[in-house]
């Protein structure tokens, strides 16, 4: 049985409240939505700026961003138990906790502004028929009553919504019934009103057809979110398209002048066959939106309250239906603030981003799950990824039309709120897509990289760290964590005896590194690995570790200094040579590695080019570690004589401006003794130390294997921290410096 990735803990406050159908729930409150203020108020309006065509090419814009939302709603919605909180619910639970957040703090703000918007609507329908009422003042009042009825329960004011319907209908055949002949004219010599530009008007029209946002805000309270939300939404969209190419229509056929248009918001009453009919289908529908919207706000906070997005406070229920009072009193808070901010030309424009912000995420989910196609992806009702993701372009496309600034400042606090939700670290109680989205891209990677060959100039140390528990050799995970930067891949490996090792027990110790590392701000993958003994287990992890072409191309290990142990080491370091990686051994010194400014890194050049090249290319990268930074890069070199001195200054000094390296040059002639005691003694006072080395011969005795490792920790006695390098025997690394 596959397990839904929409899988959530109850909680005890999530049961459902009423029991709504498709008719009730859904297309009720999303056709009154959709047949508001705009298309009695503002209809006549958006046909006298930009004339019949332009009209039907807005309507017909508008209502396909909704349509192709409401395709993907539709199969987001039959592929999850859908709770209470609507688009933010849907979204959350698709792209992620954060995502959802981002988008469902805008989307309550939208829903309360839009109370604002209906609420508006409602008062310069008043105001135009008694001019004696203060139009901000109706508003208030109306916002208040509103708040008063949906305070008390939600299914008294669902259905107050079934007799309005039947008062809109009324006034639509009252408008298709009427004529000319009371249409007022204008006064000779009056000025002409003023006309806006398309996509200004596009965004005023807009919020006519959001209706579906108050089908969605019901969710919670649906008998059958996964057949009534798709039903519901879809007919309600449609038939709002019908009607709104049919009414610009007739009122073109209807009142030729456009100015006639633009100076008269209620010219649809001008035109109907009984005029009070129109009077009483716009305040019924901007009554029954702005009730949606009161019912659906609350909602939506009551949702982000739940996920602890918002304070818990916010998303407490009352009575059967599990009301969310406390939620209803700031919703209206915030509608009476949007109220007091202006007219519904205003408000329109701001509506609109919100909403095409919700609409673009809503089929960005869609799309992102039809096409990584998990096997928890089973939507009985399928739309193909191609449709939501055209959904989601006309959404962005529309709000950078509209106002380009505008979606930058909303871009920016969908980001900002995004990042405030990461800094919270909030854990959530589901699954979400991200993990797919990031398998699909590592999948389309992995598979390009096979068939491309690695080069020198692209080069970067994908780090396999053998530290074993990052408690006792933390120095070797900082020096992998300066190197790579969080630019490269790194993994901490532990080996651990299999003897005592369960696959539970391997999973704990994993989880429990993993979080040791993400403490301390390392960003590294962790590899436990059970094996007989440690260094065997090395040399496995070695060999088998990787994904396809994404392999470890750089060991890191500590230094040994137990005898009999140099044997198996030693083998160990040969295995990574016939491997072809490379290999960096870091010895410990009386001090730690010196993580200051001013620090200096010795970097010994004697002979191999593939080595040098690689120690620089490591220094270079520690260099620009912030811990490291400012640290001197000094590049030293020995020789026998005074006479080869100016000459390899010479050379060195030619070969750092080449490649363009912020180091110094230093080259020291050698009186006495062996080369490692004029290394220890120019060495002395640095901050790291690197040093080549060569591999072992292969197939040597046990014997020799030990004096081979006993030498190389004899050379390196007595040196500050130092870094062995041994480069792979397949890469020109000193093409990195070309």
């Amino acid at each position: 049985m596959i397990r839904s990735s929409y899988a959530e803990t109850p909680s005890k406050d999530t049961g459902r409240g009423y029991q709504f159908g498709t008719f009730k729930g859904v297309f009720t409150p999303s056709i009154l939505t959709i047949f508001g203020v705009v298309m009695y108020l503002r209809f006549g309006w958006v046909l006298g700026n930009v004339g019949l065509t332009k009209t039907l090419l807005i309507v017909t814009m508008a209502s396909s961003i909704t349509f192709l939302t409401g395709l993907s709603l539709s199969a987001l919605a039959t592929n999850m138990k859908v709770g209470a909180g609507g688009a933010y619910y849907i979204i959350s639970r698709s792209l992620g906790l954060e995502p959802g957040a981002a988008v469902g703090l805008p989307l309550f703000f939208a829903q309360a502004l839009g109370i604002s918007f209906y609420v508006s609507g409602f008062a310069e329908s008043i105001h135009e028929t008694y001019p004696m009422y203060d139009e901000q003042l109706v508003a208030i009042v109306t916002l208040f009553v509103l708040a008063v009825v949906a305070y008390i329960s939600a299914d008294l004011a669902l259905k107050s919504q079934l007799l309005i319907m039947a008062v809109v209908f009324a006034s639509l055949v009252s408008f298709f019934a009427g004529s000319s002949a009371r249409v007022p004219e204008l006064a000779a010599g009056a000025a002409k009103p003023a006309t806006e530009s398309f996509w200004y008007v596009f965004a005023v029209f807009f919020p006519a057809v959001t209706g579906i946002e108050a089908g969605i805000a019901m969710s919670g309270d649906l008998k059958n979110p996964a057949r009534s939300l798709p039903l519901g939404t879809i007919s309600a969209v449609l038939t709002g398209y019908v009607v709104y190419m049919i009414v610009p229509f007739f009122l073109s056929f209807v009142v030729a002048d456009s100015d006639v248009l633009l100076t008269y918001p209620l010219i649809m009453h001008y035109v109907a066959r009984w005029p009070s009919l129109i009077l009483y289908g716009v305040w019924a529908a901007s009554l029954s939106s702005a009730m949606g919207l009161i019912l659906g706000a609350p909602r939506t906070m009551q949702a982000l309250a739940r996920d602890r997005v918002l304070p818990s406070v916010l998303g407490r229920g009352f009575g059967k239906g599990k009301d969310p009072r406390i939620a209803t009193v700031a919703s209206c808070l915030v509608a009476l603030g949007g109220v007091l901010l202006g007219g519904l030309n205003v408000i329109a424009p701001v509506l609109s981003m919100f909403f095409l912000t919700s609409y673009g995420l809503l089929n960005v989910s869609a799309g992102i799950e039809s096409l990584i196609g998990t096997p928890s992806w089973r939507p009985k009702f399928r739309v193909h990824w191609a449709i939501s993701l055209t959904g989601a372009f006309f959404c962005f496309a529309a709000m950078f039309m509209i106002n380009a600034g505008a979606t930058f400042i909303a871009m920016f606090c969908a980001v900002g709120v995004y990042y405030m939700m990461k800094r919270r670290s909030l854990t959530a109680r589901w699954g979400d897509v991200r993990y797919g989205i990031l398998m699909h891209m590592v999948r389309f990677a992995t598979t390009k990289l096979a068939d491309k060959k690695p080069d020198e100039r692209t080069w970067q140390p994908n780090i396999l760290v053998l530290s074993g528990p990052p408690t006792t050799r933390w120095h070797l995970i900082q020096i992998a964590d300066a190197i790579a930067q969080g630019r490269s891949l790194l993994t901490v490996a532990t080996v651990v005896p299999s003897s005592s090792m369960s696959a539970e027990r391997t999973e704990n110790i994993t989880a429990s590194i993993h979080q040791y590392l993400k403490k301390n701000a390392i960003p590294a993958l962790v590899k436990v690995y059970p094996a007989e003994d440690p260094l065997t287990g090395a040399s496995d992890l070695v060999k088998a570790y990787g994904l396809g072409p994404v392999v470890p191309n750089t060991i890191l290990i500590g230094h040994t200094e137990r005898p009999e142990n140099f044997a198996h080491y030693a083998r160990l370091i040969q295995q990574i040579h016939d491997t072809r990686r490379n290999l960096v051994i870091v010895r410990e010194s009386d001090e730690s590695p010196v993580f200051e400014e001013g620090a200096r890194i010795d970097v010994w050049w004697r002979g191999k080019r593939q080595n040098v090249g690689l120690m620089l290319a490591l220094a270079f990268l520690l260099n620009r570690d912030p811990e490291w930074a400012g640290s001197r890069l000094v590049l030293k070199t020995i020789v026998s004589s005074e006479e080869e001195r100016d000459e390899t200054m010479k050379q060195s000094e030619s070969f750092i401006q080449n490649q363009r390296l912020n180091a110094e040059t230093e080259v020291i002639v050698r009186r006495s003794g062996d080369a490692f005691e004029t290394i220890r003694a120019a060495s002395q006072g640095a901050g790291l130390v690197f040093l080549g080395m060569r591999a072992p011969e292969p197939d040597e005795s046990a014997e020799e294997y030990g004096r081979y490792c006993q030498e190389l920790m004899g050379h390196t006695e007595n040196l500050p921290p130092t870094v062995m390098v041994m480069a792979a025997e397949d890469v020109e690394f000193d093409r990195i410096f070309e």
